[in-house]
């Protein structure tokens, strides 16, 4: 039996306290159960009518169980053992965290950079599978890991019909190309947004060809359905809801750790589905998934902008076993089962958007990122311009703006002068790194060094990965970030098959579009690129 768990302490607990008779006498929770469009306000209605679907999905999914069984059976009969999924944002994250928590393996290309994709394409390709997942296909990451797989499963002499498999939304471009060509495709509902679609087909399909149990998954979210639709001060829902944006006044740092919850990257998917559902409008909450191993609030100089959310393990009486260890003055702690939780965190961030005053289901400048790399891979442009300064393996530009001093002459001063824009009170800095991240995993490892040096919070994105996640938050939260953007010359360039770009021209468009958005938002943006990454990242991780 699923259980959830919502435990609140300090500032967390007042607002709780504060908010939640409100949240039930308004009967918010049945409202967005019944798919009420009128709860973000009038300039949200539009957009939220379509994207409530997924109050409903531990059950209206359920179809999805036995066709995702049928099509791993074919898939086991032609000798496929290996299952990559192309998708960006929700639509790979939450599969990510479902196989990861269930032991099965996955392989998660969410990437452009052309040394990662190589990989992804070069390993056992003769029992390898994919799943191509885009709403509407647009997604040009998604598109250009699409034409190299088919391309890589045709020079093999492999039928890629026989391979691809295509979650799209019914009547999308990707859905009426792929039909006609011959894929096995399957349709997700179209009323889910991305980061709200964890138990649509764009986490079950993938998790389900790769071993694990979804109906399980729909089990637990069904089991805790009725429980977070109630308009009740127990609800975990509202409770969670008015702890992460409640708070007076807000505290708009989550600093998440796990404290042994047995869930695999849940941080990681709550990060996207928060920051990227609240960061706008000047406003929203900002997930820092803390380093493994430390307290979250060690290094930290003045946390009091900052609530502690810990993922806890569950006891016997299904509560949150943690009992207020975690040092604080604003803690919540959570609890439950997978299937559970995924429910759980979409409720309280739909609820944390009405406490907000945003729509919680549009993303704005995460679309504005998208048609800056356009416009400039379409216009040929120079994605790099000189620097102003090289040093050694690095060469240093900034994204726009006066505060790099001309006086700076060395990677270290470049990366001190950045440092002097962070607001010591409410700042915080985004390291965002643009290489393969399963290659140059440990250079998460600097998050931690930076949190001591600073003393404020410090997120870790890889890009363009973060750019459907934090990248919404970052140009349309508070102006309290500045931002390190790390770039590097690939081993070997890669090209998109059919098109007449590269990986290596694409990633490096995406990279500077960001910045370019971040600079017109007025953010302090220094960009390092790496022209030898082995030499490039010894001097980094020294600099930093």
């Amino acid at each position: 039996m699923s259980t959830l768990a919502v435990q609140a302490l300090g500032a967390a607990a007042d607002a709780v306290e504060h908010h939640l008779g409100s949240l039930v006498s308004d009967a918010v929770a049945s409202r967005l159960f019944a798919q009420d469009a009128t709860l973000w306000g009038p300039d949200a209605e539009a957009e939220a009518s379509i994207r409530l679907s997924w109050v409903g999905l531990p059950r209206s999914s359920r179809p999805l169980v036995g066709e995702v069984e049928a099509l791993s059976e074919e898939l086991r009969e032609r000798g496929v053992d290996r299952i990559v999924l192309c998708g960006m944002g929700g639509s790979s994250l939450a599969p990510e965290v479902i196989t990861g928590t269930a032991g099965r393996p996955l392989v998660v290309l969410d990437s452009s950079d052309p040394d990662m994709v190589r990989a992804a394409l070069a390993e056992g390709l003769e029992r390898t599978a994919v799943v191509v997942s885009s709403k509407s296909g647009s997604t040009l990451e998604t598109d250009s890991q699409r034409r190299a797989f088919v391309h890589a499963f045709t020079e093999a002499g492999i039928d890629p019909t026989e391979r691809i498999v295509i979650v799209t939304d019914p009547g999308s471009p990707l859905d009426e190309q792929s039909r006609a060509d011959g894929y096995r495709v399957v349709n997700a509902d179209p009323d889910v947004g991305g980061r709200y679609s964890a138990l649509t087909a764009f986490g079950l399909v993938p998790s389900g060809l790769a071993g694990v149990d979804v109906a399980a998954l729909l089990d637990e979210a069904e089991e805790v359905a009725d429980l977070l639709a109630e308009d009740d001060e127990a609800n975990p829902g509202l409770r969670l809801g008015a702890a992460l944006a409640g708070t007076e006044p807000l505290r708009d740092k989550l600093l998440f750790t796990d404290a042994g919850s047995g869930i695999v990257g849940l941080a990681d998917w709550a990060e996207q589905l928060i920051a990227e559902s609240t960061g706008k409008e000047g406003t929203g909450v900002l997930p820092v998934v803390a380093p493994t191993g430390d307290s979250p609030t060690h290094g930290l100089t003045d946390p009091s902008d900052c609530t502690v959310v810990v993922l806890a393990p569950e006891d016997e009486d299904g509560g949150a076993g943690t009992s207020g260890s975690v040092p604080g003055d604003s803690v919540v702690e959570v609890s439950g089962s997978l299937g559970a939780q995924l429910l759980l965190w979409e409720v309280a961030t739909a609820v944390a958007g009405r406490l907000l005053g945003i729509n919680p289901f549009d993303q704005p400048d995460v679309e504005s990122a998208k048609k800056a790399a356009r416009e400039i891979m379409e216009g040929g442009a120079d994605t790099a311009g000189e620097p102003a300064l090289a040093d050694g393996a690095v060469e240093v530009r900034t994204g726009g703006g006066d505060w790099l001093p001309a006086s700076a002459q060395s990677l270290d001063d470049a990366v001190t002068a950045l440092l002097d824009q962070l607001d010591p009170g409410r700042g915080y800095l985004a390291v965002m790194v643009y290489l393969d991240r399963l290659e140059h995993a440990d250079l998460a490892e600097v998050q931690a060094a930076l949190v001591e040096r600073t003393g404020r919070p410090v997120t870790f994105g890889w890009g363009p990965r973060f750019l459907h996640s934090t990248g919404q938050y970052h140009k349309g939260g508070p102006p309290q970030g500045v931002y390190l953007q790390v770039t590097g010359s690939p081993k070997e360039d890669l090209p998109v098959p059919g098109k007449d770009f590269t990986f290596g021209g694409f990633i490096a468009a995406q990279a500077a579009g960001d910045a370019a958005v971040l600079a017109e938002h007025g953010r302090p943006v220094l960009r390092l690129h790496l022209t030898d990454q082995g030499q490039g990242l010894t001097q980094l991780r020294r600099a930093l």
